[in-house]
């Protein structure tokens, strides 16, 4: 109900007039184009916050190495309004219904065209390899044939029980594979996330901890309750109060 700005992609003219007394009312500007120009709109937008997120993702692993905080320097980004805040947060990767997919679709609508998406096919792909990057973190402190591995979050993000390309699928995928054994919590996405790994088992936050390892992979506010004191912990989301694990590492910090 309170959008940026509402785009009319318009079959002809009266159809388009239709929709435009419909939202003239909402205090927002209003962009009439053709139907495929709108696609693009939706399109781009998304692939750009997408590619904030990649963007600010590579920062963050390059201040790791150089023990740098990144949330520091978006801080600092941020106040250029050239810029802005949003979309800056370091982390383990962008999930969801939409990023993903639109991505995916502007690269094949580009591909169709003839023309190679260099800088968009980067932004799909480093997003899977933080994720990888995220696991190989992991193996520094933990053997993960026959470990237990905890995972704290399985929705794509906080407030939703949605598993649509969370990042919690990519991090399944590859402990299963290496032999692990999965506990996880989540306090709306369980049932969704069950259906995708039947064979995991699904535990209160509490006996999450209890692994050999946990990784918190969405940032719920809860996360922030628990006592990580004593625990190994791998932190995506940067979780202040996981910083008291005996062993902490965060992915970009």
């Amino acid at each position: 109900m309170h959008p940026a700005r509402v785009i009319i992609g318009e079959y002809d003219r009266k159809s388009g007039d239709m929709l435009y007394k419909l939202y003239q009312s909402f205090n927002a500007p209003i962009l009439r184009t053709n139907l495929r120009a709108a696609e693009m709109i939706k399109l781009a937008s998304n692939a750009f916050l997408a590619t904030r997120i990649t963007f600010i993702n590579e920062i963050g692993n390059i201040c790791k190495q150089l023990g740098i905080d990144v949330y520091e320097v978006a801080k600092g980004m941020g106040f250029d309004d050239r810029i802005g805040s949003r979309y800056l947060n370091a982390g383990l990767g962008f999930g969801g219904s939409c990023l993903p997919k639109d991505l995916k679709m502007l690269i094949a609508r580009a591909k169709e065209a003839g023309y190679k998406p260099t800088i968009i096919e980067e932004v799909s792909s480093f997003n899977d390899a933080q994720t990888l990057r995220f696991v190989e973190f992991l193996k520094k402190h933990v053997r993960l044939k026959g470990a237990i591995i905890g995972l704290l979050g399985l929705a794509f993000k906080p407030g939703s029980d949605d598993v649509r390309d969370s990042r919690a699928i990519k991090v399944a995928e590859a402990l299963l594979e290496e032999g692990a054994r999965v506990k996880a919590y989540d306090p709306l996405a369980v049932n969704n996330f069950r259906k995708l790994f039947p064979q995991i088992e699904y535990v209160s936050k509490e006996e999450v901890l209890n692994s050999d390892a946990t990784l918190i992979i969405t940032e719920w506010e809860e996360f922030n309750n628990l006592d990580y004191k004593g625990k190994i912990v791998i932190d995506g989301r940067r979780v202040a109060k996981a910083k008291e694990a005996r062993i902490y590492e965060g992915i970009c910090w």
